[in-house]
């Protein structure tokens, strides 16, 4: 056992050493919190990015289902100017049927 000298280094030495190691437990400690911090927000930001992949799932059935709609309202409108322009050419043609069918000529 090292002898203790009349100025007490050893004791001083001692004491550093254990004020030292009182630090670093209350740092790790510290740091223990920290982290545990850390683990709950990154819990709570794995939730919210889960409620955010299930929105966007939805958004992207949406959108398909908005593609489709909008697909067979551009079949309809097709469907809708070509009776029109049937129509359209009936009409015009229409002063010339009557008057024939009256018998006056066409002019």
């Amino acid at each position: 056992m090292p002898r203790r000298t009349s100025n007490g280094r050893l004791q001083e030495a001692f004491e550093r050493r254990v004020n030292a190691q009182a630090q670093l437990v209350a740092q790790q400690a510290r740091s223990d919190e920290r982290v545990a911090r850390m683990d709950e927000r990154f819990a709570k930001m794995d939730e919210r990015f889960a409620r955010n992949d299930e929105k966007f799932a939805r958004n992207a059935e949406q959108f398909l289902r908005n593609d489709e709609r909008f697909a067979s309202m551009e079949a309809l409108f097709a469907e809708i100017k070509a009776i029109l322009l049937r129509h359209e050419q009936i009409l015009a043609s229409l002063p010339d049927a009557i008057c024939q069918k009256l018998g006056f000529q066409s002019r």
